[in-house]
């Protein structure tokens, strides 16, 4: 078995079915291309077909101006709509309700976006916010933190369990954390002290220094429920790398991403998972390409989106975007992607079959497009 494992769950029998190519490129929709200022995308959310957005800021020099870009005509126009606080992720719930957290708080809108509401504090600093109803939800943030609300984010109640893992809270959070039904939510975390023998200098200021070194294994949580709440079933374990997301489906299918640190010669792992009996197989590695976002659509098409890393000393300069896709989590068809896509992250949202969207921390949006047959000869 390989010293990579899934920290938290794996898979059933995989299918047989390959998907085909299909005759489809990821195009550029929307790139905020401006002199002396740069739009960075921290998370993006397609919750229909017609409404779209992404969050995050515009920079000049050292000032930074909270934005969102919107589309509620299916990425026919975009429109900058300002934000007033800096936004860290996004989750809704359907074309209308969402949440977004920020650096100092939780917003909500019921206009997809378009007016934002800030709720009463927060008891702790969150990372990202899941709901199964539009007043039931759970909050991860740092120091061990996981909190749910049953009147929509108005309220928060801290979960024990969470918080007696092992470790110390100042270098634990947990990260993710998502419904596979309205009574099943899984949250995932890590606790990753300090490396007790670091580079005198940044990676990318002394490279060689960091390529001496070698990757250590680290706490991981994983926190589960079966009853919308009431109850939760804490697990942890020694790992490498740590667990930034994962899709899961009601029929107890799904996807698992593993991201491992400049100390590992493989950036990033992709684990197929069955959340009822906690098996979990890895499907697809590289270390030429760094996996940051996955997607599984309910006819259990899988997408995995990221880009092409230069080598060991990543997330420096923006790379070239990469998108794969299977049926069968065993054969991964490369895709077709607008030459002009870079980044150091990417995002995607898949509001069903016919509508697949993707973005770029560096400002741009992409969709998947059918391209035209080629003139018979």
């Amino acid at each position: 078995m390989s010293r990579y494992a899934f920290p938290v769950i794996a898979c059933l029998a995989l299918s047989a079915a390959v998907l085909p190519a299909p005759a489809q490129r990821w195009k550029i929709q929307y790139f905020y291309d401006q002199q002396k200022t740069s739009l960075t995308i921290n998370d993006f959310a397609f919750p229909s077909a017609q409404y779209g957005i992404a969050v995050g800021y515009i920079a000049e020099g050292k000032r930074e101006e909270p934005m969102s870009v919107i589309t509620s005509d299916g990425g026919g126009h975009w429109q900058l709509v300002p934000l007033k606080e800096t936004p860290i992720s996004l989750f809704f719930l359907d074309d209308s309700i969402g949440w977004m957290v920020t650096v100092k708080g939780l917003w909500r809108t019921t206009e997809a976006g378009k007016n934002w509401t800030k709720l009463p504090k927060v008891p702790g600093e969150i990372l990202r916010v899941c709901f199964s109803t539009p007043k039931d939800g759970i909050a991860v943030g740092v120091k061990k933190l996981v909190l749910t609300t049953h009147d929509g984010g108005e309220t928060w109640a801290p979960v024990a369990a969470a918080a007696d893992q092992p470790g110390d809270p100042l270098y634990s959070a947990y990260m993710w954390v998502g419904f596979a039904t309205p009574k099943m939510a899984l949250a995932v975390g890590t606790n990753n002290p300090p490396r007790r023998f670091a580079p005198l200098f940044p990676d990318w200021l002394d490279p060689q220094a960091t390529l001496r070194m070698h990757d250590v294994p680290h706490l991981s949580y994983s926190l589960a429920t079966n009853d919308g709440g009431k109850t939760w079933r804490p697990g942890n374990g020694s790992f490498f790398g740590q667990t930034s997301r994962f899709r899961l489906s009601p029929d107890g299918k799904g996807l698992g991403l593993v991201e491992y640190s400049e100390l590992s010669d493989l950036p990033s792992e992709v684990y197929q998972l069955d959340w009822r009996t906690g098996r979990s197989v890895s499907v697809y590695k590289d270390n030429k390409v760094g996996i940051s976002d996955i997607w599984l659509e309910p006819d259990g098409t899988a997408y995995l989106a990221g880009i092409e890393e230069p080598g060991r000393v990543r997330d420096i300069i923006p790379s070239k975007v990469v998108v794969f896709t299977s049926r069968d989590y065993q054969t991964w068809q490369s895709m077709p992607v607008d030459y002009r896509a870079t980044g150091l992250r990417t995002m995607l949202a898949i509001p069903d079959s016919q509508h697949q969207w993707m973005a770029t921390d560096n400002g741009m949006i992409l969709r998947l497009v059918q391209e035209s047959a080629p003139n018979a000869k």
